[in-house]
């Protein structure tokens, strides 16, 4: 068992957003991305599917040439190989649920 909190000990980058793992299990890694207002994930793609869930804020959803207004509560899933990008409107906290076989790592390289 694991437990722990997508709201609790937040810390905002200056320049970036910060990126948290918070539960790896068998299934799925789920992950904290904490955003200023302004603050992006540049566009990218995964080989898995992932699914991201707005649990503070609102953002901006970008995949292909389409932009989803996402708000506190929204939740968008996407299939593998998915160019997507995320701006925070406002400060933002997001949950992005990954598959086992993907890389925390990878998304931390989003925005080198």
């Amino acid at each position: 068992m694991q437990l722990t909190s997508f709201l609790k000990n937040i810390t905002y980058g200056d320049k970036k957003p910060v990126i948290t793992k918070l539960i790896e299990n068998e299934a799925t890694k789920e992950i904290r991305i904490v955003f200023r207002k302004g603050q992006e994930m540049k566009k990218h793609k995964t080989k898995f599917p992932i699914t991201v869930a707005v649990f503070e804020g609102e953002i901006s959803f970008g995949v292909y040439d389409m932009v989803h207004i996402l708000k506190r509560g929204d939740v968008i899933s996407l299939e593998p190989n998915i160019v997507h990008n995320l701006i925070a409107s406002e400060n933002s906290i997001i949950r992005l649920s990954l598959s086992k076989h993907d890389s925390v790592e990878r998304v931390q390289k989003v925005n080198e």
